[in-house]
C-alpha cells in the first residue's frame, strides 16, 4: 500500500515467459472478468502460489491449492524437487479435511482407538499425542489396520477435548470447537471429534537456494540458477524442511524467503532500468493451449478425471508405501494424465468461466502428482514423511540426495516424467555462528 502497489485480483496465471537464454522474463495471465489475456512483463517474477494438496482426496489445503507455481514450472522445462516428501496431519476431520491444529493436543487433547485406549503411549512413550506429525499419522493408520479404529467402517480414530474443563476450551480453542461443530457436528465439551491423517503440506516444490532464486541444476553446477524466477512458501523447495517440516514452520518459510527474494531483488534490479523486447512469439503457446482447451468436447468432464487422480494419490501415495503400491500407482496416474486429453469443458466462453479455470487447474494438478508418484517409487528408502514398509531404514550413503522431476508433456508413452538427483547442502551458512549438526535417527 506504501508503494500504491497494483493488484490484479481475478487474474489467473498460466505459463511462465522464457527466453531464448532460459531467463524469466514474465508471465502469461487470464483476466477472468473480461476474458482478456495478458503478458506481464518483469525483471523478476516471484512465484508465491502454494502447495498441491488437492492432488489427494483428502486434505487440509484450500481448493485453490493446486500447485500452480510448479505447473508452469514444470511447462517451462524446470524440475520440480522432493515431491515424494508429503505430510499428513493427523488430525483433519473425517470427511471433510478440516484441519484441528495441533494445539488442541498441546492443551490437553488425547487421541483414543474403539477400545478407549490412548494408543500414542506405545507407539510414543515420552512425546506420546505431542509427537511429531508423520509418526502421529502412522500410528493413527496402524490402529486403523488393525482393527481398532472408530466409527461404522471403523476407518477413524476419535480426538478427545471432552475430558478438559469447558472454560478452557472457550478460552484457548474457541475456533477449534466452532470449527468441530460445524464439519463434524460435534459439541467438543461433551463428545470425540472424529479424524483421520490428512495431506497437509508439501515439503518438496520448485527447487530454490536460500535467496529464493530458482535453480535449474546442470550436470556442472547443481545450484545453477534460472535468471529472472524466484520462488517462496510451499510452492518452493528450499529444502529448510527437508523430508519432514515441524509444526509452526510454514508461515515462518513463507516470511524468511518472502523477504529474502524481495532483497535479492533490490540487489539485482537498478531502478529504473528499461526492459528487453520480450522474445517473439512470447506467450503465443499459452494462448493455442487456453484456446484447444476450452473448446475440448471429449468424453470426461473435469470433475471425474480429478476425481480419479486424489483416489490414486490417496492410495497408492499415503502415509504407507510399498513398491508394490507405487508401481501400481504410477502405472494409475500415468493413465490418468493421458485421460486429461479425453477432457470435455461445457463451456468455451472466456468470460468466470469456472470450468475453464478447473481444467487449468486439473492440468497443474496432474503434472504435480505424477511427479510425486515416480519420485515416491524410486526412492528405495524411509526417510521423514515418505515412509517405505519395504525399505524401513534411511539410507544416508545412497538416498541423500535432491530428486528431481521433470514432466515433459511431449514425451513418448504414457510415463512423461524423468528422474535425476543434485546433492544436499549439509553446511550452514556460517559455522562460526552455527555449526552444522549431522542427521541422526529420532526416537521418541
Amino acid at each position: 500500500m506504501k508503494h500504491n502497489t497494483n493488484f490484479f485480483v481475478e487474474y489467473f496465471a498460466l505459463d511462465l515467459i522464457m527466453d531464448e537464454d532460459g531467463a524469466c522474463r514474465g508471465v502469461m495471465a487470464l483476466c477472468q472478468e473480461d476474458g482478456t489475456l495478458h503478458r506481464f512483463r518483469a525483471h523478476h517474477t516471484i512465484l508465491a502460489t502454494g502447495g498441491y494438496g488437492r492432488a489427494y482426496f483428502s486434505a487440509t489445503s484450500a481448493h485453490t491449492c493446486t500447485g500452480d507455481g510448479g505447473g508452469m514450472a514444470a511447462r517451462a522445462g524446470l524440475p520440480l524437487q522432493d515431491l515424494e516428501f508429503v505430510q499428513f496431519h493427523p488430525t483433519g476431520i473425517y470427511g471433510a479435511g478440516c484441519l484441528i491444529t495441533e494445539g488442541s493436543r498441546g492443551e490437553g487433547g488425547i487421541l483414543r482407538n474403539s477400545e478407549g485406549e490412548r494408543f500414542m503411549e506405545r507407539y510414543a512413550p515420552t512425546a506420546k499425542d505431542l509427537a511429531s506429525r508423520d509418526v502421529v499419522s502412522r500410528s493413527m493408520t496402524m490402529e486403523i489396520r488393525e482393527g481398532r479404529g472408530v466409527g461404522p467402517e471403523r476407518d477413524h480414530i476419535y480426538l478427545h477435548l471432552n475430558h478438559l474443563p469447558p472454560e478452557l476450551l472457550a478460552q484457548r480453542l474457541p475456533g477449534i470447537s466452532e470449527t468441530a461443530a460445524i464439519f463434524a457436528g460435534v459439541d467438543v465439551t461433551k463428545e470425540p471429534i472424529p479424524v483421520i491423517p490428512t495431506v497437509h503440506y508439501n515439503m518438496g516444490g520448485i527447487p530454490t537456494n536460500y535467496h529464493g532464486e530458482v535453480l535449474r541444476p546442470t550436470q556442472d553446477n547443481p545450484d545453477a540458477t534460472v535468471p529472472g524466477l524466484f520462488a517462496a512458501g510451499e510452492a518452493a523447495c528450499a529444502s529448510v524442511h527437508g523430508a519432514n517440516r515441524l509444526g509452526a514452520n510454514s508461515l515462518l518459510d513463507i516470511v524468511v524467503f518472502g523477504r529474502a527474494c524481495g532483497k535479492r531483488v533490490e540487489e539485482l534490479t537498478k531502478p529504473g532500468t528499461p526492459h528487453k523486447p520480450l522474445p517473439s512469439g512470447a506467450g503465443a503457446a499459452t494462448i493455442e493451449r487456453v484456446d484447444k482447451l476450452r473448446h475440448k468436447k471429449g468424453s470426461m468432464p473435469t470433475a471425474a478425471i480429478r476425481r480419479e487422480m486424489q483416489k490414486v494419490m490417496q492410495t497408492n501415495a499415503a502415509v504407507f508405501r510399498t513398491q508394490e503400491t507405487l508401481a501400481q500407482g504410477v502405472a494409475e496416474i500415468n493413465e490418468t494424465v493421458g485421460k486429461y486429453g479425453d477432457i470435455s469443458l461445457e463451456d468455451s466462453s472466456m468470460v468466470w468461466n469456472t470450468d475453464l479455470l478447473e481444467a487449468l487447474e486439473l492440468e497443474n494438478l496432474l503434472i504435480n502428482a505424477a511427479v510425486t508418484m515416480r519420485s515416491a517409487e524410486q526412492r528405495k528408502e524411509s526417510r521423514g514423511a515418505h515412509a517405505r514398509e519395504d525399505f524401513k531404514d534411511r539410507m544416508d550413503g545412497e538416498w541423500m540426495k535432491h530428486t528431481l522431476g521433470y514432466f515433459d508433456a511431449d514425451k513418448a508413452g504414457g510415463d512423461k516424467v524423468g528422474i535425476a538427483y543434485r546433492p544436499v547442502h549439509m553446511d550452514t551458512l556460517d559455522k562460526a555462528e552455527f555449526d552444522t549438526i549431522p542427521p541422526k535417527a529420532r526416537v521418541y
